[in-house]
């Protein structure tokens, strides 16, 4: 999902310049930072986005958050539409469990159906030990597999990340950098946050930050961008999407917030 993950950083005096690249760095290269107290997640609240690709309506995504006894749900579902579901059907399904006060993901359940792949994916995070641990189920052939990398003290994952930088304060020329882990090897994905934009989608019109996030380190490095437009007031709702990938660009535009 981070990538269905080019904003020029806006001009600056040289002076400033200097300033904004000693002040940019939020902590140590790579880390995951507990949100602030005053922060209230989104629980009960669906995102549902349209999913445009080569100006085809591609499909439907919906993105919620919900607590989970003493951890946090996030579920996001994704179906192809019309052409594209015909060309390549995608219909995905992804829970993600984290923890509420250190942001450290916990477990992650996926099912896959993308062209003619079904698979069945647990993801589970022993920070005691310092390993993610995949099992994977190929739903056509029966076969199995577990695998086992080395993960950092904590991290989050593809679709829980974009909740994460959320809880961050989003100040034009900010950087946050952080590890992002979906059973493989760890990416460390850096987040700049760009200028305020106005920006129409379906669901409205909003006063946003866009913020440009890549992965710099490790095997997704190279491979993609993506842009968030977040609301620019406390809920950091996320209203637009832009991934850019080597096969196209998807785009993403909130349609509306179902609330339960």
């Amino acid at each position: 999902m981070l990538l269905l993950l080019q904003a020029a950083t806006p001009p600056v005096a040289q002076s400033q310049r200097s300033n904004q690249q000693a002040q940019s760095t939020i902590g140590p290269a790579s880390q995951i930072l507990p949100p602030p107290s005053t922060y209230r997640f989104a629980n009960g609240q669906t995102y549902v986005l349209s999913v445009e690709w080569h100006f085809f309506n591609a499909g439907i995504a919906r993105v919620k958050m919900e607590p989970a006894g003493a951890q946090q749900k996030v579920t996001a579902v994704a179906d192809s539409m019309g052409t594209v579901n015909l060309l390549y059907g995608i219909h995905d399904r992804f829970e993600s469990y984290f923890d509420p006060h250190s942001f450290c993901s916990q477990r992650i359940l996926k099912h896959t159906e993308e062209g003619s792949r079904r698979r069945e994916t647990e993801v589970r995070y022993d920070y005691q030990r310092r390993k993610s641990v995949l099992t994977e189920k190929n739903l056509k052939t029966q076969e199995s597999k577990r695998v086992e990398n080395d993960l950092p003290a904590c991290v989050t994952d593809v679709v829980t990340g974009f909740y994460y930088l959320a809880t961050q304060e989003l100040v034009q020329g900010r950087s946050y950098t952080f590890p992002i882990n979906d059973g493989g090897k760890t990416t460390d994905v850096r987040a700049t946050v760009g200028e305020r934009e106005q920006v129409k989608v379906p669901a409205g019109n909003f006063s946003a930050m866009k913020v440009e996030a890549e992965p710099i380190a490790g095997p997704l490095k190279g491979k993609g961008k993506v842009w968030v437009w977040f609301s620019d007031d406390a809920n950091h709702t996320p209203v637009q999407m832009r991934s850019k990938l080597g096969w196209g660009t998807l785009v993403f535009k909130l349609q509306r917030i179902e609330k339960q």
